[in-house]
């Protein structure tokens, strides 16, 4: 670093995002990107949208706003959309953290969350899985403290049920709970049908993994329209012109072209069936997901050999070094064909072994 870095920021270790390989082409399931393309809509939408690239974007975002907020029973003052969730999130740690408000998460989570917490210089508290890797939801319970809470969680993808969210969120009354759904459309149960009921709620949505727009980055926020107001102060005081002009009509499209997202996120659901199971009968114990990814180990080879072996072969897969997790890989759902090659990569390291 620089002699000029600020003494601020010299113990900071930023977030460690999935490699984004260039060169050699592998099959890519490390990122929990879509296999499948946008929508032809949100594409189309783009493209008409680039031919006016000399002018600023809505800072409103009205016409997505009123598109998404119809889409899930609210208003558009009760929604505002950011560039990618990674912002909402930051955002929330910004208007709802500080030494009186502490932050609250789970020990094997998001890992930007302890990001945000150390670049704003929030305090915050760790919170332990389960040994089988579930949260136990009265851990939360009356805690006095901002918590974040990823459900389904990443990277277990384990979700937990509508009502055990509800009783985190109503025993904080005086404290933000942050629910982040990046993964609820494959299998998880959303609370945004609580944020009339709750005004401490917020939950964050993102639009990179089922509808096919992690290079667009557009994310969101839901909740009552005083979480909002805060949070746009934050926004209209950092970047105004949050989302470029491509991106929100991309997202339109992709609104507009609901069933194109649905079908996907079926398909990804059924492919995730059969891998898990492919997976068992090659020895591994792999974690009940409501995600778009499984979280895997074998006790005939370990997880970080696995990474590596695979990228040997050409399938990228992410690895985590830290001991509690060392032994397991997420493994992101890819088309079928991914998904049998995947396998028959594995099949031959496990005979090459065995």
């Amino acid at each position: 670093m620089s002699r000029f870095f600020s003494d601020r920021h010299k113990s900071l270790v930023p977030y460690t995002p999935g490699e984004q390989p260039t060169g050699r082409q592998y099959i890519k399931l490390n990122t929990n990107e879509s296999p499948f393309p946008p929508s032809p809509r949100a594409v189309a939408y783009a493209a008409e949208a680039a031919k006016r690239l000399e002018l600023y974007p809505d800072p409103t975002c009205g016409e997505l706003h009123a598109a998404f907020a119809k889409q899930c029973g609210v208003e558009p003052d009760e929604v505002l959309m950011t560039n990618g969730s990674d912002e909402i999130l930051c955002f929330a740690f910004n208007a709802f953290c500080d030494d009186r408000h502490p932050a609250a998460f789970a020990d094997v989570t998001y890992g930007f969350y302890s990001v945000f917490a150390q670049l704003l210089h929030i305090p915050y508290t760790l919170i332990p899985l389960r040994e089988d890797f579930t949260i136990e939801p009265e851990d939360y319970v009356a805690l006095g403290k901002t918590i974040f809470l990823a459900n389904p969680n990443a990277p277990t993808g384990i979700a937990l049920p509508l009502d055990a969210v509800e009783r985190i969120v109503r025993g904080n009354p005086n404290n933000v709970v942050v629910v982040d759904e990046a993964y609820v459309d494959f299998g998880g149960e959303s609370a945004v049908p609580l944020i009339h009921k709750y005004e401490n709620l917020l939950v964050t949505q993102t639009f990179s993994k089922s509808r096919s727009l992690a290079g667009g980055r557009l994310g969101c926020g839901i909740g009552c329209k005083a979480l909002i107001a805060d949070l746009n102060t934050i926004k209209y005081s950092t970047n105004p012109y949050n989302i470029n002009r491509m991106t929100m009509a991309a997202g339109l499209g992709a609104l507009e072209d609901d069933a194109y997202m649905r079908d996907n996120c079926k398909e990804i659901i059924e492919t995730r069936g059969a891998t898990m199971q492919a997976l068992r009968k090659l020895g591994f114990t792999v974690i009940d997901s409501s995600a778009n990814f499984v979280f895997a180990k074998a006790d005939w080879i370990g997880g970080n050999d696995l990474y590596l072996q695979l990228k040997e072969r050409g399938v990228l897969i992410r690895h985590f070094e830290t001991p509690r997790l060392k032994d397991y890989n997420r493994i992101t759902i890819g088309t079928r064909d991914q998904m049998r090659a995947l396998i028959l990569a594995i099949n031959d390291i496990r005979e090459a072994l065995l």
